[in-house]
């Protein structure tokens, strides 16, 4: 299925999670690099699931549904679709259907208005104004912010838009944030995901980086961690063994960015990383971080943990 209908596979494993080793992010990149647009969640196109909408191409388009966005239940979300009707043409008429302001702030954060004009920030202060909407006779009227002078506020940097992508939905489709950092990487002579997997030599030595996507310590495995990391190219999977990983516990544990070297091993179409070091390199993404969370892989993927 996955070769004649990439984009029904995608959409039926993305409506399956949470499921098994794949992140929704691994999915939609796969349909990406398969040639099948994906598109946000907005408010005025997604239901609940994700769906197919028309073609686009060779393959029909994903929307990607409101279950992808963190902090939102399909009650609530059955209760916009069922009043959407032709549109909302405005925040306060969303309100009007029921929604409260802290689910129209999740979907703000989410950047889920874009059909009316409105990016993640102006979403925020458009939700904020409310507070104050018109009620009564004056009842689905705009705000009295939409008739005030606009205020100018800052642009979001495309940086601060992924992190906050990553954040709400624990995807991007506007960038990946290790492409932000790739002259810096470079400059270390790390390889991308792509050049290790495709380029590298069996028993070559290199080092590769990425966000951690998984880490696995199954118990069969007598210690052995298994690890994937993403960067904006694909993905790679590295082999950390028990001993050394008690050596790095800290760095596999904690890194948002993590940084190995190794030897390339390839057994037919399987290719991993036997790693012989760790480095956090978190701090190169820099201003891209713009929150600390309880678990430090949160910012990205709500990276699986284990004990």
């Amino acid at each position: 299925m996955k070769h004649y209908h990439p984009d029904a596979f995608a959409t039926a494993l993305l409506n399956s999670m949470p499921m098994g080793f794949y992140q929704p992010a691994q999915i939609v990149i796969d349909a990406q690099k398969h040639n099948v647009e994906v598109r946000p969640p907005d408010i005025n196109f997604s239901t609940w699931d994700n769906l197919l909408e028309e073609k686009s191409g060779q393959y029909y388009a994903i929307r990607l549904g409101f279950r992808q966005i963190k902090g939102v239940c399909e009650e609530d979300m059955e209760v916009l679709v069922n009043c959407r009707g032709k549109g909302f043409p405005t925040i306060t008429a969303l309100m009007d259907a029921g929604l409260t302001i802290i689910l129209l702030e999740r979907l703000a954060d989410a950047d889920a208005f874009r059909s009316i004009g409105l990016d993640r920030r102006k979403d925020l202060w458009e939700v904020s104004a409310l507070q104050d909407r018109p009620t009564e006779i004056f009842k689905g009227q705009p705000s009295e912010s939409v008739l005030e002078t606009q205020v100018e506020l800052p642009l979001m940097t495309p940086g601060e838009h992924v992190v906050q992508d990553y954040a709400t939905v624990g995807l991007s489709l506007k960038a990946h944030p290790v492409s932000f950092v790739r002259p810096q990487l470079e400059m270390l002579h790390i390889l991308s995901t792509h050049s290790t997997n495709n380029d590298a030599q069996h028993g070559q030595f290199v080092k590769v980086a990425g966000l951690v996507l998984v880490r696995q310590r199954p118990g069969t495995a007598e210690g052995v961690c298994f690890v994937t990391i993403e960067d904006e190219t694909g993905f790679t999977n590295l082999v950390v063994f028990e001993k050394l990983f008690e050596k790095y516990r800290k760095e596999i544990l904690h890194s948002k960015l993590l940084m190995v070297e190794g030897r390339l091993q390839r057994e037919g179409l399987v290719v991993h990383v036997i790693v012989s070091k760790c480095v956090n390199l978190t701090k190169l993404l820099g201003s891209l971080v713009q929150r600390e969370q309880e678990d430090p892989n949160d910012v990205f993927y709500g990276g699986r943990n284990f004990r």
